[in-house]
């Protein structure tokens, strides 16, 4: 790997230092050309910021088929991945692939990079419509599989007709001077390239071309010797990739919401959770869903067992797994467990993305959806009900919250965690019975609205043997439609 440190002649300590890195090996002869034309970019320019140009070649070679019709990419997109990869965790800005049949593919790769990767084709876009605004038809030299994908079309989106050679021409002058063994990238930069690319240009104008654009990297090397012999206008297309990247801004790219999810706070609650969030999605088609990242993660010491002062302490496991999250680009986190939000405020300012406050979300629903609701009843673990967190926000938002006596609280534990409970895999029998009796003492006390405050209790079938006319409201349910909500609308949740 090569590393240049670039600094304009003025405005060396005013200005911000940005890193773009050059993907390298794919073109070494145009990887290098590149590289030369944005040091003469940035020389010329005296407002450009300061700059570190890390430019990294590893071995890489294609099979003879490179740039024919029948070429399959699939090791090359594996190779700019993993530079783009290395390059993101080294703290490079911006980064450049030079290689037009790279960029058929690279839109595969771009959503898996959080940096901004530079389009050669929106580069060219930008010169052809600043500089060529009257030109109709553009030749282009590009190889026989970049030819064939039709990302010249796509990207002019029918602004300009493109225009190729003919198949002998393009298969026995332009590919054979890029590619064969007397080609560019063999190291032959003579008299017989020169003038087999020349013939091919000359060819283009007689088709109509009014411009040209190389649409390979190898090209513009010999771009010198080649424009007094082309009679239109022959653009330097690395020269215009590298003064595009070097005056782009850094902002990183916008991403697509994913939803980070803390598993295993329990195993169980974690899918039913994933469940809501795919059946609360309007999605016609696979992709439409929302992305998750889950890590389940069971170890995660037990919160109630911690809060009644038993057990060990889990905020920073669940720290860990938060930020484990947040490294694999999660936008929100949801934790699908009541328990473990009375641990929130703790680990939130160690996080720069924000945890989906489901005990929030919950009183909200209350407010919106249940304006006639005052008294509220809460069934959960005894560290939740300790813990006060549910009376903070109950009360703060103007209602009353109604518990368990002592031995209805028992029965809510024994729902939970006995030996029929539903931790242990139960559903129906005994824990419905102990959730169907805790619900009607908190009715008889008066509770117009339950919180299964537990993301296990929602998993009991307790249908049959409650007969009360109250709302029992689900937390996961109400977690799941606000992470669907933000999902569609791209924003974050108040943290």
């Amino acid at each position: 790997m090569i590393e240049r440190q670039l600094v304009p002649k003025s405005n060396k300590n005013t200005l911000a230092r940005r890193r773009y890195g050059v993907v390298g090996g794919l073109g070494a002869v145009a990887g290098a050309d590149l590289l030369l034309k944005m040091i003469r970019a940035t020389q010329r320019s005296e407002g450009m910021p300061a700059a570190d140009i890390a430019f990294e070649q590893r071995h890489f070679e294609d099979g003879p088929a490179i740039g024919e019709r029948t070429y399959d990419p699939t090791r090359r997109k594996f190779y700019v991945y993993n530079a783009l990869r290395d390059m993101e965790a080294r703290g490079i800005d911006i980064a450049l692939v030079p290689c037009f049949l790279s960029h058929t593919f690279l839109r595969e790769i771009t959503p898996e990079i959080d940096m901004r990767v530079i389009g050669m084709f929106d580069a060219l876009l930008d010169r052809v419509e600043r500089e060529h605004a009257a030109v109709r038809t553009i030749g282009v030299l590009t190889s026989t599989y970049v030819q064939q994908s039709g990302i010249f079309e796509r990207a002019f989106a029918g602004r300009v007709r493109i225009v190729y050679p003919d198949p002998q021409v393009q298969s026995e002058r332009l590919m054979a001077a890029i590619y064969g063994s007397s080609g560019v990238r063999a190291g032959h930069h003579g008299a017989e390239c020169v003038d087999a690319l020349v013939e091919v240009c000359a060819h283009l104008v007689a088709k109509g071309a009014e411009i040209i654009v190389p649409g390979m990297t190898e090209v513009p090397i010999l771009i010198d010797l080649l424009r007094p012999r082309v009679a239109v206008p022959l653009i330097d297309s690395n020269l215009v990739y590298a003064e595009y990247a070097m005056a782009a801004e850094t902002e990183r790219p916008v991403r697509e919401f994913k939803l980070g999810v803390v598993g295993g706070v329990g195993p169980a609650a974690t899918v039913d959770f994933m469940h809501k969030v795919v059946a609360l999605t309007r999605a016609a088609r696979d992709q439409d869903h929302i992305k998750m990242v889950v890590e389940q993660n069971p170890q995660i010491p037990d919160r109630t067992a911690n809060l009644i002062g038993t057990g060990e302490d889990p905020t920073i496991a669940l720290l860990a797994t938060c930020r484990r999250l947040e490294a694999d680009g999660a936008s929100a986190i949801a934790i699908p467990c009541n328990t473990a939000h009375a641990y929130v405020d703790r680990i939130q300012p160690y996080l720069g993305i924000p945890i989906v406050n489901m005990l929030f979300e919950v009183v909200q629903h209350i407010r919106s959806q249940l304006p006639e609701v005052s008294r509220v009843g809460l069934l959960a673990t005894s560290g939740t009900v300790a813990s006060g967190v549910y009376h903070e926000i109950v009360e703060s938002a103007g209602l009353a919250l109604l518990v368990p006596d002592p031995e209805n609280q028992r029965q809510v534990m024994e729902a939970i965690y006995g030996s029929e409970g539903v931790k242990a895999g139960f559903v129906a029998g005994t824990c419905a019975e102990h959730l169907a009796a805790a619900i009607a003492h908190l009715t008889e006390n008066g509770a117009q609205a339950i919180i299964l405050g537990c993301t296990e209790l929602p998993l009991i079938r307790i249908e049959a043997a409650v007969q009360q006319a109250v709302v029992l409201l689900d937390p996961t349910a109400i977690l799941a439609a606000r992470c669907v909500g933000l999902a569609r609308s791209g924003q974050l949740a108040p943290s």
